[in-house]
């Protein structure tokens, strides 16, 4: 899963850009307001994490802007600022969710998995297709009621197929699930994730259309 974070403390994005990857999501940060939307744009992300008090154009421009789109994009609001004015006012432009600071990290993992669950339409705390369950709270796999050991990638790698299940995902969209701005991407890193996930699930469990992308078929 791919996020994007805009928070201006650079203490702050740092530890959270840090402790996001721990968990396994391919983050990437910026600091200023106007840079969001064209980030936006050029990239896949499935989660916006939008600091209120950003530098150029505030959080909440961008929040307004972004929601003109029409875009569902799940947006969580960071903010220093806790009225309940404050709260409404930012659920009234189209936040899914609002955090004040300061926040444990814990909670903002929890309700990043709350809204990235409501945005899939999944009402559980796992991701169902077939006899496959994934647990995005602590990457636990399980096919046919076993548990499935995985590298954090592979797992990343199912998860977007599984969100995305019955619709082809371009490797361009999945490649970008996996990797940040700074990180280097093998040619054949992809291929490699796809074949040990087939190994594990059966050959016909993704169904590669050639020129367009992978599907989950089980």
């Amino acid at each position: 899963m791919k996020i994007l974070l805009a928070e201006d403390d650079k203490q702050l994005g740092e530890s959270l850009q840090a402790a996001l990857a721990l968990e396994g999501y391919a983050v990437d940060w910026m600091t200023r307001g106007q840079d969001i939307l064209p980030a936006l744009d050029v990239a896949a992300y499935d989660a916006l994490i939008l600091d209120i008090g950003l530098p150029g154009k505030s959080g909440l421009d961008v929040l307004q802007e972004l929601r003109q789109r029409a875009t569902t994009l799940p947006v969580m609001l960071l903010t220093a600022r806790d009225t309940v004015a404050d709260r409404i006012q930012g659920l009234d432009f189209g936040a899914d969710d609002y955090l004040s600071k300061p926040f444990d990290v814990n909670e903002l993992f929890a309700r990043l998995r709350s809204i990235l669950r409501r945005s899939a339409g999944v009402a559980g705390p796992s991701l169902v297709a077939g006899e496959l369950e994934i647990f995005p709270h602590n990457h636990e796999v399980r096919f046919k009621g076993e548990p499935v050991l995985l590298p954090a990638k592979e797992v990343a790698v199912l998860e977007v197929l599984v969100r995305n299940r019955g619709r082809f995902v371009t490797k361009t969209r999945l490649a970008e699930s996996l990797y940040s701005w700074d990180e280097g991407v093998g040619s054949n890193t992809l291929e490699v994730y796809i074949s040990h996930l087939r190994k594990q699930f059966g050959g016909d469990s993704i169904e590669t259309l050639r020129g367009v992308g992978y599907r989950l078929a089980l």
